[in-house]
């Protein structure tokens, strides 16, 4: 999609960061889009929620089937889920994902209030606020699993391949995001096929490095927490788990 408003001297990487558009990627399957009534009563959750990772694994792969089959439940947005929140929160997953506005990790996994823990930076980014705030998650709330959730068409991902092309140097802070994604440019592909695969390295890294932090990787070891990466298509609005 071409940019309308953008002055013809804007930096092309700049400018991707900035707009990302839907490029580059093919749709992985997914099935038929089929539409409901956009007023369906929403749902409560039942009373069980996740306690162990393969159980959150489950409930989000559930609740991401709603979404991209317009099946869309919105739980826990009740007034007495509301009230119980004012005593406490229980979140059963902390995602990992990027600031696209596309990718909501609420929305495209279908929970509500107090069900996830969201940390969002362009690219995964980390960072010491972000490695604290996952490890808050996990070691003073007990959540079993961390998911870091790339995707389809990242503007990050792309501005950091176009900026180790071109030798530009982004504007303030944009470069500190580039320095970060750019160990994990998949230098194999070119064009559109290397920020496709871009964004899959740069999701698998991160899993790796927070995997590797000593007190995740302890919880990792005694089997009370899984560390996974995941990817969402924007064409099929369909996450897929990334190894």
């Amino acid at each position: 999609m071409p940019d309308t408003d953008a002055s013809p001297h804007t930096a092309p990487a700049r400018r991707t960061l900035l707009r990302g558009g839907i490029v580059g990627a093919a749709a992985l399957g997914g099935t038929p889009l089929a539409a409901v009534p956009a007023s369906a009563t929403p749902a409560p959750r039942t009373p069980a929620r996740p306690t162990t990772a393969a159980e959150a694994l489950r409930e989000l792969a559930t609740g991401n089937r709603r979404w991209r089959t317009f099946r869309e439940r919105h739980p826990d947005e009740t007034p007495a889920v509301r009230r119980s929140l004012t005593q406490g929160q229980h979140p059963f997953a902390v995602v990992l994902g990027c600031i696209d506005s596309r990718v909501p990790p609420e929305l495209v996994f279908d929970q509500g209030l107090g069900d996830l823990m969201t940390v969002r930076t362009a690219g995964e980014v980390l960072d010491e606020a972000v490695l604290g705030s996952v490890a808050y998650g996990v070691l003073e709330l007990g959540i079993p699993l961390v998911v870091v959730l790339g995707h389809q068409s990242c503007g990050a991902v792309r501005a950091a391949v176009e900026a180790d092309l071109s030798g530009e140097r982004l504007p303030a802070h944009i470069q500190y995001l580039a320095d970060r994604i750019r160990p994990f440019i998949d230098r194999t592909k070119e064009g559109d096929a290397r920020v496709d695969a871009t964004v899959d390295a740069n999701v698998l890294a991160v899993r790796s490095l927070l995997a590797a932090e000593p007190d995740l990787a302890a919880k990792i070891t005694s089997g009370e927490l899984a560390v996974v990466g995941a990817r969402y298509e924007l064409t099929t609005q369909a996450v897929h788990r990334l190894d």
